[in-house]
């Protein structure tokens, strides 16, 4: 695989509670030299100046991150709100407390509810954090996200203590949802071996902060 191919799987993050503006001017400037397919950053840097970002690329955003912990309305009016500020992707962290409860109908409302702010003008990423769970709820929490609309499944946040992305997670997840959904590895991918990995495991995204190593590798 050539570096432009590679590019076209990899969202270029950048999450660091300190980043700036101007780290932003950074990450699109690099994004479009690069030619990756996203951008993907944390909501108060939205929106972007004009002009900044190329068309060929997606600007993703956060949605409840990192914890997944608030509130679903919150998380509806954060969606929404980075969506009329120019997001055209939306990755948000799942309510690990409902997963961990078996409370799959309060999982898929928030879901759904996030789904129904944005219509069909951003696509939804919902964030598993597929280490902190056994493969039985990663199983159902990809099957409540693909019911209630997500177009992409995720794996990690890259901020969780029990890790990131892992091949086994990333097979599961696509077993689970089949070939019409995305499945975006996250977290801890640092390296074009890594990367490689996890696209042979079924991974059509890859969010990452060491673009330029994976693709210089």
């Amino acid at each position: 695989m050539t570096p432009l191919e590679l590019a076209k799987y990899i969202d270029h993050t950048l999450l660091a509670p300190e980043a700036t503006s101007r780290d932003i001017v950074k990450l699109c400037k690099e994004a479009n030299e690069m030619k990756v397919a996203a951008v993907c950053m944390s909501p108060s840097l939205l929106p972007i100046p004009s002009g900044l970002l190329s068309g060929e690329i997606a600007l993703a955003c956060v949605t409840g991150f990192p914890s997944g912990a608030h509130a679903g309305a919150t998380k509806a009016f954060e969606a929404a709100t980075t969506v009329k500020n120019g997001a055209t992707e939306i990755d948000m962290v799942v309510n690990l407390g409902f997963v961990y409860d078996s409370m799959w109908l309060e999982l898929g409302d928030e879901i759904a509810a996030v789904r129904k702010v944005i219509t069909n003008s951003a696509k939804l990423k919902v964030i598993i954090e597929s280490a902190a769970l056994t493969d039985e709820q990663i199983v159902m929490t990809c099957r409540v996200a693909v019911a209630n609309g997500a177009d992409f499944v995720k794996t990690s946040t890259g901020f969780h203590k029990s890790g990131g992305a892992s091949v086994h997670a990333v097979q599961l997840m696509r077993a689970t949802v089949g070939d019409s959904i995305g499945v975006k590895a996250s977290g801890g991918i640092r390296t074009r071996e890594s990367a490689l990995e996890m696209i042979k495991a079924g991974a059509s995204r890859l969010g990452t902060s060491a673009t330029l190593a994976i693709l210089a590798g």
